[in-house]
């Protein structure tokens, strides 16, 4: 980081963003044994508009243009009857690809909508891997909708939560995450009042930024080891904030509700970034409940609720004592997971079911 602040100070914006953008990859977290970690990503072509590709049935089929330029992410075999698909969005802010997975056991009748935003250098089907929500959408079925950012739009593959031009709405990532949504509710059966998002590092705090940018679409976020909406707004200050060195954010307009996942040992993203998320999302009027328990055989956790005077819990923060920058609870054939948990996924999916955009 010093070195990128000192090329900042030079006036060398380009390549202390590069910088940035690197420190950023996600730390292995202290734990015995190699990290998996994925291979080069292939290098996409642009999206096509609209159309979405079915993958064969051993889950093996790439991106349309894509090569493979090293090893991928193991992909689990599909169950009977479910479907992991391929497409792209092409809109005013340009194109990206996606998976889409359809579990086997989808109910008639509309259905949630998860969106899984990956973290640096992470892919979408690395992200699947790692998190578990293919697996886990058979047990509560809904649609799990994976965007890929590219190399071309970051060269570690990280959202661009630092910059303004994709911190607002209708604007940069977050108007093509947006557009991804929409277009998969136009050709699914999708429960518009159960969308929610939620995403890892760089990831989380583009969930962050959604949750804000878009509260009529979305009716929760999570956030894992990610940063406030509005934590940064050029690449000085996204080192501040990732150094916890930020100032305290006002909240910002319509919150929506916010589960936190943070590990007080990420040397990434440091953990106070986790208490800014809920300051973010305003905590005035809620009554907090603390509870604190430890994983048999993994990690000790504080919990903290905060519920409205009906006893709704419109907050929830998770504290990982002894994890590092990955997703908790994550399954070790994904990059970046601490399999001792608590498990993030479960805990997000309990949480996204109690809410929706009517109440």
């Amino acid at each position: 980081m010093a070195e990128a602040l000192k090329l900042t100070r030079q006036g060398r914006l380009k390549e202390a963003a590069a910088l940035l953008q690197g420190s950023f990859r996600p730390a292995a977290p202290p734990q015995p044994g190699p990290m998996p970690k994925s291979g080069p990503m292939p290098k996409p072509r642009p999206a096509p508009r609209g159309r979405i590709f079915d993958v064969d049935p051993d889950g093996a089929t790439r991106f349309p243009g894509m090569h493979a330029r090293g090893p991928r992410p193991a992909t689990p075999p599909l169950p009977a009857g479910a479907r992991f698909l391929s497409g792209g969005f092409s809109g005013a802010a340009g194109e990206r690809d996606f998976r889409l997975y359809i579990p086997a056991n989808l109910p008639a009748g509309p259905v949630p909508l998860l969106v899984m935003l990956h973290g640096c250098t992470q892919s979408p089907e690395d992200f699947a891997a790692g998190t578990r929500m293919n697996a886990l959408a058979e047990e509560t079925p809904r649609l799990v909708l994976y965007p890929g950012q590219t190399q071309a739009a970051n060269a570690q593959r990280c959202w661009n939560w630092f910059k303004p031009g994709d911190q607002a709405r209708d604007r940069g990532e977050p108007a093509l995450i947006a557009g991804m949504v929409r277009q998969v509710m136009g050709d699914h059966a999708v429960d518009a009042q159960r969308v929610h998002a939620a995403g890892l590092s760089a990831g989380g705090a583009a969930a962050a930024i959604m949750g804000e940018a878009y509260p009529d679409l979305f009716a929760a976020v999570g956030v894992h080891s990610g940063l406030a909406c509005g934590a940064a707004r050029d690449v000085p200050s996204a080192f501040a904030a990732m150094r916890g060195g930020s100032p305290v954010l006002a909240p910002g307009g319509k919150a929506v509700p916010t589960i936190v996942f943070h590990a007080d040992r990420d040397t990434t993203v440091h953990p106070v970034n986790g208490d800014r998320v809920i300051a973010r999302a305003g905590t005035e009027g809620l009554r907090a409940s603390t509870t604190q328990g430890t994983v048999p055989g993994g990690h000790g956790f504080t919990r903290i609720c905060h519920a409205d005077p009906a006893g709704r819990v419109l907050l929830e923060q998770w504290l990982v004592h002894g994890g590092g920058h990955a997703w908790s609870g994550g399954d070790a054939a994904g990059s970046y997971t601490d399999p001792r948990g608590p498990d993030a996924s479960a805990a997000m999916l309990r949480f996204f079911a109690q809410h929706s955009l009517e109440g």
